[in-house]
C-alpha cells in the first residue's frame, strides 16, 4: 500500500523494517478516538476556510459511518497499515477521492496521537474509576453483612488489639477513595488539546484551536506546540495512579490469602474463585488472589518501561514514543481485569465469624486496655506500660491465658486491676471503647457505613 509520506522515497522498504516500524496491531484501540479528532480537524479547517462547509460535512458523514462500522466488527488486517492514522486516512481517501486527500492539512501525526492518547486516557480513567465504585460496594456489603463481626487486628503479622471485620473492610474503601481522587486529578490534567500543534512548531492555518477542544470536550488548548506533541506526562501519572492502585489490591489480596489459610482460617473462598492441585486432592488454592498480586508487578513493570523510554529521548517527537502504548493498554487491561476479579472474590467470601471471635479473645489484645485502665487510676502511662508487659511476662512463664494469671500475681505488679480483670479482657468491650471518630467502635463503624453508602449510592 501506498505509504501517506511516500513522495521522498524512491524504493520499498524492506517487508521486515516495514512490520518492525508498523504501530496499527497495538495502536488500532485508538481508533474512536482517532476519528473523534479528525472530525474536530475538519470542523476546525471549515471554520478557516480550508474546506467548504458542504466538504466537511461530507467528511463527517464518512468518518461517523466508518465509527459505526469500526463498533461493529474488527477492523482490517494491520499489515495492510502502518498505524491508526493511516487507517483512517486511506479509508477516507478510498471513499472520498481527493476530498479525502485534503483531511490531513494543517495536522501531524504527532498531535493526532497525542491527542488521540490523551482521549483514550480521559475516557479509560473514567472507567477504571467506575470499576473502583463496584469493587468499594462489594467491600460495603461485605461489612454491612457482618457488621458486629470481631477479628485481631495486626501490626507487624503479630495481633495487636481487637477490631470489627466492618472496619477492617471499610479501610480498605478509603484506600480505594484516594485511588479514585487521583484518577480524577489525571483526567483534568489531561483534558488539555495538542490540536494545532503539527508535526512540533504550529501550523499556519488559522484554526480556532478553542473551538476544536471544546468539540472534543476538553478544557484547555496546550500552550506550547513543542511541549504538546513531546508531552507523555499524563501517561506517566496515569500509570503510575494505576500501580499505586494495584499496589492497594496486591495488599488486600494478600491479607485475604493470609485469613484464608488453615492457619488462620477466618475466611474461605468459595469454589467459583478458587482453582486445585493436579497432584494434591485435598487443595483448595486462592488462585484468584495469588494472580492479583502477581499482576501488581506487571503494572509496575509498565510504569518503569515508560519512565525508562522518556528519560533520554531528544525534545520533540520522536519514534521512540511509539513504544508508550503496549504498557499503557496493558496497565489498564490488567487494573481493570484485577478490580473485576476482586468485585468477585468479594461476592465469594464466606466469612467464618466463629474462628475470628476465638483468635480475637486472646487476652494479650487487650493489653492496651489494662494499661489505659491504669491511667485512668492515676498511673503514668509508661509505667503502666512496664506493670501490663510484667503481666504478659508472667503469664507466657507459667503458659497461662492472660485472665488465667492467678491474683497474687496481679496483686503483687498492678494491684489496681485485680477486680478488674474480667472485663477489661472482653474484646467486645474493647471495641466499643475506641468511640472515636475514625475509631473501630460499633456506633463509629455504623457511621462509616452509612457514609459510605450514601456516597455509592447503595
Amino acid at each position: 500500500m501506498k505509504k501517506i509520506w511516500g513522495g521522498r522515497f524512491r524504493t520499498a522498504q524492506d517487508p521486515f523494517f516495514e512490520e518492525f516500524n508498523a504501530s496499527f496491531p497495538f495502536d488500532a484501540c485508538l481508533v474512536e478516538y482517532e476519528i473523534q479528532g479528525t472530525l474536530a480537524h475538519a470542523r476546525a479547517l471549515a471554520r478557516a476556510g480550508v474546506l467548504k462547509p458542504g466538504e466537511a460535512s461530507r467528511i463527517a458523514r464518512e468518518l461517523r459511518r466508518l465509527l459505526q462500522r469500526t463498533r461493529k466488527g474488527p477492523l482490517p488486517d494491520g499489515k495492510r497499515f502502518e498505524d491508526v492514522h493511516a487507517f483512517v486516512e486511506h479509508h477516507l481517501t478510498e471513499q472520498l477521492g481527493d476530498l479525502g486527500r485534503k483531511i490531513h492539512t494543517g495536522r501531524s501525526r504527532n498531535e493526532q496521537v497525542a491527542l488521540d492518547l490523551r482521549l483514550f486516557v480521559q475516557h479509560t480513567a473514567g472507567q477504571i474509576q467506575s470499576e473502583i465504585r463496584q469493587a468499594q460496594r462489594a467491600l460495603v456489603r461485605l461489612a454491612e453483612n457482618h457488621q458486629r463481626a470481631l477479628m485481631p487486628g495486626y501490626t507487624h503479622l503479630q495481633r495487636a488489639q481487637p477490631l470489627l471485620l466492618a472496619h477492617y473492610l471499610l479501610a480498605y474503601c478509603e484506600m480505594l477513595e484516594r485511588d479514585h481522587g487521583r484518577l480524577a486529578d489525571c483526567r483534568k490534567r489531561t483534558s488539555v488539546s495538542p490540536l494545532g500543534s503539527g508535526a512540533l512548531a504550529g501550523t499556519s492555518f488559522p484554526v480556532h484551536r478553542r473551538a476544536a477542544a471544546q468539540d472534543l470536550g476538553l478544557r484547555e488548548t496546550s500552550q506550547n506546540s513543542l511541549d504538546a506533541v513531546s508531552d507523555r506526562d499524563f501517561l506517566v501519572e496515569f500509570i503510575f495512579d494505576l500501580s499505586l492502585l494495584m499496589v492497594h489490591l496486591s495488599r488486600w489480596a494478600e491479607d485475604f490469602i493470609l485469613f484464608t489459610t488453615s492457619e488462620f482460617g477466618f475466611l474461605e473462598l468459595s469454589d467459583a474463585v478458587s482453582a486445585g492441585s493436579s497432584l494434591m486432592p485435598q487443595k483448595k488454592n486462592p488462585d484468584a488472589l495469588e494472580l492479583i498480586r502477581g499482576k501488581c508487578g506487571r503494572v509496575t513493570g509498565s510504569l518503569v518501561a515508560l519512565l525508562t523510554l522518556l528519560k533520554g529521548i531528544p525534545f520533540g517527537y520522536n519514534k521512540d514514543l511509539q513504544e508508550d502504548k503496549p504498557p499503557l493498554l496493558d496497565a489498564v487491561r490488567t487494573t481493570a481485569d484485577c478490580l473485576n476479579m476482586m468485585e468477585l472474590v468479594l461476592k465469594h467470601t464466606r466469612v467464618r465469624e466463629d474462628r475470628m471471635r476465638q483468635a480475637s479473645s486472646d487476652g494479650e489484645l487487650m493489653a492496651t486496655d489494662l494499661a489505659e485502665e491504669l491511667v485512668r487510676r492515676g498511673v503514668p502511662f509508661r509505667t503502666a506500660h512496664e506493670q501490663v508487659g510484667k503481666l504478659v511476662r508472667r503469664a507466657r512463664e507459667k503458659n497461662v491465658p492472660l485472665r488465667d494469671l492467678p491474683s497474687r500475681e496481679l496483686r503483687a505488679i498492678s494491684p489496681l486491676l485485680v477486680r478488674r480483670m474480667g472485663r477489661l479482657l472482653d474484646p467486645e468491650a474493647s471495641v466499643a471503647r475506641r468511640n472515636v471518630p475514625g475509631g473501630t467502635a460499633p456506633a463509629q463503624v455504623r457511621r462509616q457505613l452509612s457514609r459510605w453508602k450514601r456516597r455509592l449510592r447503595i
